[in-house]
């Protein structure tokens, strides 16, 4: 069975048309929130990172929120290969227990465990991250508003509870509860529009990066704020996966030629839902021409259901397999290295392109 589908914008099949596919084409790589789905990419990015983007030269921008954050950010480092294994292994192996006398673990203690684990991963090397001489790093957060500008344990549930109604209005109208905020190494330029979003867009520095990443990942309720993060506005951010889900944004290309004209997606799903808040509003699942210029790797359906409990690995696991860390990391560890398919038929694709196989968005 095919494990991977590559699904392509009408520009972006265009292109593949009459220039093929080659890695000095690429000039965006976004990485999607979505905490454990993540791990079934680790087989393309070490591909992608290590072997395929090594023989271009041109720079290319690469945008993160929450676990795509840590994933683009790992992408910077030298020798990705070895830092994606390292990623994988390390967010395998995370586990939490409760205090003693606690039923649960609190957020607190997430999120000091897991800024424990973003200094020893990056610890000594930030600058290896945002000085890239070919990647241009952007971390997306958001930070909230109003009542969200403080994290409080009766005004944010309220808050949240009126941004969840505003987005069922107009995800426009979310923009009044949080907005979009954008870290940029190397005072890169945003590689998208910005006039689908309340957006601002803040220089990430080695000062700010340790937070800027941990606030990029801080789910709502499972993990606490990251309040006053140095250089940008004051406030409380949370994971960038709530106003950029997916990051469906209306991307940047170069319209004089094939250099940097295409934004390749590795993704663990064909959808590219806006928000997070848009998970169950299927009506925004569809692609716009913001994607136009997009080709998208995921996973295909049928070959999700062979993995492991015959789904992508996600945040569910930790609640089902509880306190039995070495069942979650067997199902886990299996399927990431089932993932590996992903990128050998990718490889295999790009040395002999078969224009059957691509799929529209």
């Amino acid at each position: 069975m095919q494990a991977l589908h590559i699904h392509a914008g009408p520009k972006a099949l265009a292109h593949i048309r009459e220039h093929g596919l080659r890695p000095e084409h690429i000039g965006v790589i976004p990485g999607a929130a979505g905490g454990p789905k993540g791990l079934i990419l680790g087989a393309l990015d070490r591909f992608i990172f290590g072997e395929w983007l090594a023989q271009s030269q041109q720079p290319v921008d690469l945008v993160g929120a929450s676990i795509g954050a840590w994933r683009m950010s790992t992408a910077c480092l030298n020798d990705p290969v070895s830092a994606f294994e390292r990623l994988e292994h390390d967010y395998i192996h995370q586990h939490y227990e409760p205090l003693p006398g606690q039923k649960r673990v609190t957020a607190q203690q997430v999120s000091e465990a897991f800024g424990h684990s973003l200094q020893a991963f990056y610890g000594g090397r930030i600058q290896e991250a945002l000085s890239h001489p070919r990647y241009r790093l952007h971390i997306v957060t958001s930070r909230g508003q109003h009542v969200l500008h403080r994290e409080h344990l009766l005004a944010t549930p309220l808050g949240y509870a009126g941004a969840y109604l505003s987005n069922a209005v107009s995800r426009r109208a979310l923009g009044a509860w949080l907005e979009r905020v954008v870290f940029s190494a190397q005072s890169a330029a945003l590689p998208f529009d910005t006039q689908d979003f309340r957006t601002r867009a803040v220089a990430l520095t080695e000062g700010n990066f340790m937070l800027a990443l941990q606030a990029s990942c801080s789910i709502p309720f499972a993990l606490k704020a990251v309040h006053d993060i140095p250089g940008a506005p004051a406030g409380a951010y949370w994971d960038g996966g709530i106003t950029d889900y997916h990051l469906h944004l209306n991307w940047s290309a170069p319209t004089d030629g094939p250099e940097r004209a295409i934004v390749l997606y590795p993704h663990f799903q064909q959808n590219v839902v806006p928000g997070w808040l848009d998970k169950a509003l299927k009506w925004r699942h569809g692609a716009t021409a913001f994607l136009d210029n997009t080709i998208v790797l995921a996973p295909n359906p049928e070959w999700v259901k062979t993995l492991p409990n015959g789904k992508l690995p996600d945040r569910k696991d930790f609640m089902s397999y509880d306190r039995d860390l070495a069942g979650r990391v067997k199902v886990w560890t299996a399927a990431a290295k089932a993932s590996e398919q992903l990128a050998d038929e990718f490889d295999q694709w790009l040395a002999q392109p078969d224009l059957a196989r691509l799929q529209p968005l």
